[in-house]
């Protein structure tokens, strides 16, 4: 069976770590079929795509729709090398899950609109299928709403022609979306746990997802929210392409 690559932004090691672990639990797979490469720490490798059964684009502290002259060298680099993903990924439409910042670089490359309009705070709102999304075979056994964790400044407000939109919520429309058949991202977190979600909050309490007085109550709050459906569609995507 071939692996799974897991491309990952995140600079600490601990959120790192517990990124690839959580991925891979969810997907129901051993953690050495999930290879993950840390494009934050140098140059992405050569992408040969016969060496996988699919690409996970893991979240990140970047936010791909801020203004250019911002945006440091290292998180250039990794837009430069993701833009390159998505070009071979989408031109063989092959297997592919964004989650969150996968969603933005996805919408940017495919020239949907992604800005700060739809960003939400730290939160498990309710998503919603759209008919389209309930039938697409990687939201299989999904009920129409579930909960899933999101935290993100910016979202796709208005997707390009080349998208389908599989859900949606109150605040952001455009929660997971398909290009082609097999290339989706969500804007929620399906690797998300209350675990994962605590970790998340020790180190991004100033980042701007949510208000740090609010940190123990969202950690407690976590460990009641059952987002469980949420992680079905990591373990689709193992078995569709597994």
């Amino acid at each position: 069976m071939l692996p799974f690559l897991l491309l990952s932004t995140r600079a600490e090691d601990d959120l790192a770590h517990q990124e690839h672990e959580a991925v891979a639990r969810h997907m129901g797979v051993p953690p050495e079929r999930v290879v993950q490469w840390r494009l934050e720490a140098g140059p992405m490798p050569g992408l040969d795509l016969g060496r996988w059964a699919g690409v996970i684009i893991g979240g990140s502290p970047f936010t791909v729709s801020d203004p250019p002259g911002s945006k440091d060298p290292v998180q250039r680099r990794v837009e430069a090398d993701l833009t390159a993903v998505l070009d071979a990924v989408v031109a063989a439409d092959f297997p592919t899950l964004g989650l969150c910042y996968g969603m933005g670089v996805l919408g940017v490359h495919q020239q949907a609109t992604v800005d700060t309009t739809h960003g939400e705070q730290l939160a498990a709102p309710v998503v919603t299928l759209t008919e389209a999304g309930a039938d697409d075979p990687l939201l299989e056994g999904v009920p129409r709403q579930f909960r899933a964790w999101v935290g993100h400044k910016e979202a796709v407000a208005t997707p390009s022609s080349g998208m389908t939109v599989l859900a949606g919520s109150a605040a952001c429309p455009v929660q997971l979306v398909r290009v082609g058949r097999h290339v989706r991202a969500t804007q929620f977190h399906p690797e998300l746990d209350a675990e994962g979600l605590a970790a998340r909050v020790a180190v991004y309490a100033h980042h701007g997802y949510f208000a740090p007085e609010e940190a123990a109550d969202i950690v407690a709050a976590a460990r009641t929210t059952d987002v469980s459906a949420s992680h079905r569609l990591l373990a689709r995507f193992a078995v569709l392409y597994g």
